[in-house]
């Protein structure tokens, strides 16, 4: 009992309505995590095509907290990628220490 507790307290439950309005939604999965081996020329222009998509969705900023609160490692998310991720989360973290 209380291992589920403790479980529930690590990472809340995500709601997963906000994908329903996401404009991803009716594009392929490759788009946003990219194939294995791919070379970097090729990623760059794939991502910038993700967040050319990214860029008009209702729901981005919903998709990039989840991201950020997973952590989510691979793939756009919101509108950013990996690396870009990550510094947000430092931001964020940098941000919410200086409070």
């Amino acid at each position: 009992m209380s291992q589920v507790r403790r479980q529930s307290a690590v990472l809340p439950r995500p709601n997963w309505g906000w994908q329903d309005a996401a404009a991803c939604r009716e594009e392929d999965l490759i788009l946003f995590f990219g194939p294995d081996g791919e070379r970097q020329p090729e990623r760059e222009i794939r991502e910038r095509k993700a967040k050319a998509v990214c860029a008009d969705c209702p729901v981005r900023v919903e998709c990039l907290n989840y991201a950020l609160s997973r952590p989510e490692k691979y793939g756009v998310w919101g509108g950013l990628n990996e690396e870009e991720r990550a510094a947000e989360r430092r931001r964020r973290m940098r941000r919410a220490n200086a409070a």
